[in-house]
């Protein structure tokens, strides 16, 4: 057990827990055991219990930014804020409900009359360097020994810079001249700010709480800004309230984590386009992948885990990744079968099922069996088996509430999109294809005959042109002696 200052009104004591394996209760239960009963009989002291920050930091839980231009403003309404959750049914589930902005602190103001001061000479930075000397001091010299140095500050003594009787008898030198400070200037004793944050540049004040153990952070901060909606519409003009810290960086994640898997989506689709040389089949592809999400989902609702962000949303995304092997696997072999030999579109469907059936399912439980130790933690010391025999073999970890969301995420999506695989992909092919042909036989046939349409002999009409030449008149035949102008040729006689 540590104990550190952070501050002269404030200290922090760190508690560490064994190891994980010599645990007698769980740490969450044992947190909020301390959360209901440490400080509640301490009076006059605001004792807050939380968990240390693992990892990369972020904000609060419960972060609420009150904006505006008033120091005195922001610090009434960051008041009220506070206020309006402890009346609350909310607040039994925050812990160290508190404002950035320091409590008032009492403070001195001197006020210089400028009239009176501008008589003596005196300027109102000598009147206030005169004051701070008195009560801070002020560095006459250097005092050394040896290779150590000291400053020499010159001050009142504590008996008379601690009563505020004591201005009354400070005297300002002026060119040789001792002015009393009550003839140029008032004090009055007020509260003064105890700090001032911007935030780009405009004043902020932030209302912010840790969530009690065992409850879900985006539940309470929903059940905050559902209590908060009256306060945020009494805001005076000028002011605004922002819900940042945890609640904004998980955003930014969601964000960044939706544009991977969206990203992924577009690089396999495209890979499918040009390896299947078809728009349709990967199409049927990746629709079992955006399905494979529901069962991560389902999943997450019977193990009663929460979606972690990060985790989870990794788990979906590498999913993906998984998913669709078997479908190009299965698809692939039923397009080889019609092509090859010969079959029809329903024996296809059925051998080609019949056929990937055993490794698909060893692809899935393969993959989910060699998952379950990151799931539910399974710890092994292969050095103390290899040196001492001794394993230490045990279950749960704080790796498994790290790995656990992703790792569940992975298994129940992958046996999820097995059936999906199996089932939906070969349905969906049927479907696609009957919508392909009805779209070929009525669509793109109708468009093929309009354009191969050819024109009936019959109904041809041969125009005669107006100007034709004459033919030329056939050669009249010359009649000769001994010949005949009709009939065949006589034959000749002995006579002839």
């Amino acid at each position: 057990m540590e104990g550190g200052a952070s501050g002269p009104e404030g200290a922090r004591v760190t508690i560490q827990f064994i190891d994980f394996q010599e645990r007698g209760t769980d740490v969450f239960e044992t947190l909020a055991a301390f959360q209901a009963g440490v400080g509640t009989q301490v009076a006059g002291a605001d004792i807050t219990v939380d968990k240390m920050e693992e990892g990369v930091p972020t904000g609060m839980p419960v972060n609420m930014e009150i904006i505006g231009e008033d120091p005195a403003v922001l610090k009434s309404l960051a008041d009220q804020a506070i206020a309006t959750l402890e009346d609350a049914p909310v607040f039994p589930k925050l812990v160290g409900l508190e404002s950035d902005l320091d409590e008032a602190r009492p403070e001195l103001s001197v006020q210089v009359d400028r009239e009176k001061a501008a008589l003596y000479g005196l300027s109102t930075s000598a009147v206030g360097m005169a004051v701070r000397g008195a009560i801070n001091g002020t560095e006459a010299g250097k005092y050394r020994t040896g290779n150590d140095e000291y400053d020499i500050v010159v001050r009142l003594a504590p008996e008379f810079r601690s009563e505020l009787t004591a201005l009354q008898d400070l005297t300002i030198m002026h060119e040789g001249t001792q002015v009393p400070l009550v003839s140029v200037a008032d004090w009055v004793v007020g509260e003064g700010l105890g700090s001032i944050k911007r935030k780009d540049l405009d004043r902020v004040a932030t209302v912010s709480s840790d969530v009690a153990a065992g409850y879900n952070s985006n539940a309470v901060l929903a059940e905050v800004q559902q209590t908060m909606i009256p306060f945020v519409q009494a805001l005076p003009p000028g002011y605004s309230v922002q819900y940042t810290g945890e609640n904004e960086e998980q955003a930014e994640a969601t964000e960044f984590l939706s544009t991977a898997f969206l990203l992924a989506l577009a690089v396999i689709g495209f890979i499918l386009i040009s390896q299947f040389n078809s728009v349709v089949k990967p199409v049927i592809i990746l629709s079992s992948v955006i399905m494979s999400t529901v069962g991560v989902f389902f999943g997450l609702m019977i193990f009663r885990m929460p979606f972690v962000i990060i985790m989870t949303g990794v788990g979906v995304i590498s999913l993906a990744g998984i998913v669709v092997n078997n479908a190009i696997v299965l698809i692939d072999y039923i397009d080889i079968l019609r092509d090859r030999d010969g079959m029809d579109r329903r024996e296809a469907l059925v051998q080609g099922g019949k056929t990937r059936f055993r490794p698909v399912i060893l692809t899935a439980l393969t993959t989910a069996l060699g998952l379950v130790p990151l799931a539910v933690g399974l710890n092994l010391d292969f050095f103390g088996l290899f040196r001492e025999l001794n394993p230490d073999f045990y279950w749960g970890g704080d790796q498994a509430a790290w790995w656990g969301p992703m790792a569940v995420a992975v298994i129940v999506g992958i046996l999820f999109a097995t059936f999906l695989t199996l089932v939906l992909v070969p349905v969906m092919y049927s479907l696609v294809d009957d919508a392909t042909a009805f779209f070929r036989r009525y669509f793109v046939a109708s468009e093929e005959a309009t354009e191969g349409v050819q024109e009936d002999p019959a109904e041809v009409v041969t125009e005669i042109p107006a100007y034709e030449a004459a033919p030329e008149p056939e050669p009249v035949p010359v009649l000769r002696k001994g010949t005949r102008p009709f009939g065949p040729p006589r034959p000749l006689t002995q006579t002839d």
